[in-house]
């Protein structure tokens, strides 16, 4: 039997994080401080990270899996943390792509060296249940974890559009760290639910940032979700792709979370039922949508920055080259946000995947065409990742496509 973590857990074990998205977990994390977790991120990216994947995980299994694993296993061999006061957070999707075999994986690896190790499952899928566990997902929490995500989106979003045109290198980091830490503030008091105050502030904050004119190569970022967001699974993309004189354009997560909320409508008008979790994904799909016009508005009656994609207009997008019930991974997203972003202007793509991801090679590589014959001026590029992909391979790669790309003022 695997270990669990039990209520007394709670006073004496770190929980580690896997770090996907450094402005988004580090948010999530600090709100579940007051509810007596206490969580730390792990942000090792060496070696050492990728080979312990390969020695605990089937090097056929997903890029991400070997990962997530690997960061896991090297923190529990490395000292830094005492295995029987440590347990493991993982997300599960519930979908039917391999990343809900994840946990799965890891207590398999954990058995023979750390059985002792729990292993908690963050999801909203009903996974996991025990009635036993000490970790519980609250209404409370779920309700700031949404939150979390929408602030998360909108400092990603204004830095990647500041960052590239700071005149003070730095100042958009040291920006972002203050804005992270009065956030983990507001979370401690009921101060996040006032966002069209806050949305405001952050706009105003980043906007009087002194920048040069927004005139550089912007590339989108799309593909499935870790490796898109990661920079240990990506190889740090984003920093490369701003050496290179580049401005990265990355679609938010809420993108991702009203994905899934949306999925099951779907399916369940395509396979005609409609059961409690059809309908209690749709009262929460509208609720999640509403929030994210509401940050769209925000955005727009600002005036200094580009919004993020209206998840109605992605849809729309999507049924003019695929079907919504492509839902196996990223499905249809990917193929949506590409052609959001090469309609909006964004013009030059990376698609990044985990190599022999089989949604991604249908939804994203094998949809490239589709979208490029759309979009003519369209430049796509499909960038594997696996543990035998060197990153030189990878950066040429971006190199040749940078050599097509074109400045917005030349589009």
């Amino acid at each position: 039997m695997p270990a669990i973590f039990t209520p007394e857990m709670k006073e004496t074990h770190t929980i580690l994080v896997p770090d996907m998205l450094p402005v988004h977990f580090q948010l999530l994390i600090s709100i579940l401080k007051p509810y007596g977790y206490h969580c730390e991120l792990l942000r090792t990216a060496s070696r050492a990270v990728v080979d312990e994947g390969l020695k605990n995980v089937h090097n056929d299994t997903c890029y991400p899996a070997l990962l997530v694993i690997g960061q896991f296993m090297e923190a529990l061999k490395s000292g830094r943390y005492d295995p029987d006061r440590t347990a493991l957070l993982i997300t599960q999707t519930g979908g039917g792509c391999r990343a809900s075999n994840y946990i799965h994986l890891l207590r398999k690896a954990l058995e023979q060296q750390f059985p002792q190790v729990p292993v908690i499952s963050l999801n909203f899928s009903g996974l996991e249940q025990d009635p036993r566990s000490g970790w519980q997902m609250t209404a409370g929490i779920f309700l700031k974890f949404l939150y979390a995500v929408l602030y998360g989106d909108l400092l990603m979003l204004v830095s990647n559009q500041c960052r590239p045109y700071e005149l003070n290198p730095g100042e958009t980091d040291a920006l972002l760290e203050k804005w992270q830490k009065r956030l983990e503030g507001a979370f401690d008091s009921r101060e996040y639910l006032h966002t069209k105050r806050l949305y405001k502030e952050i706009l105003d904050d980043f906007a009087a940032i002194p920048r040069t004119a927004r005139n550089k190569i912007r590339v989108g970022i799309v593909g499935e979700i870790y490796v898109k967001y990661s920079p240990l699974a990506n190889n740090h993309l984003e920093d490369y792709l701003l050496s290179e004189g580049c401005e990265p354009v990355i679609p938010s997560l809420l993108e991702f979370v009203m994905y899934c909320a949306c999925s099951s409508m779907v399916d369940g008008k395509l396979y005609h039922f409609f059961d409690k979790g059809v309908a209690k994904m749709g009262i929460g799909y509208k609720a999640i949508y509403a929030m994210q016009k509401a940050q769209i508005k925000a955005v727009k009656q600002h005036g200094v920055f580009d919004p993020p994609h209206d998840f109605e207009h992605l849809r729309d997008r999507a049924d003019k080259y695929i079907s919504q019930g492509v839902s196996m991974g990223e499905g249809w997203l990917i193929t949506a946000e590409m052609a959001a972003l090469a309609e909006s202007g964004t013009e030059n793509i990376i698609c990044t995947q985990p190599f022999g991801c089989l949604p991604n090679h249908i939804v994203a590589k094998g949809m490239m065409r589709v979208i490029k014959n759309a979009y003519p001026n369209a430049n796509i590029t499909a960038i594997d990742y696996d543990p035998g992909a060197t990153r030189v391979n990878q950066e040429n790669r971006v190199k040749l496509m940078l050599a097509n790309a074109r400045k917005p003022e030349e589009a």
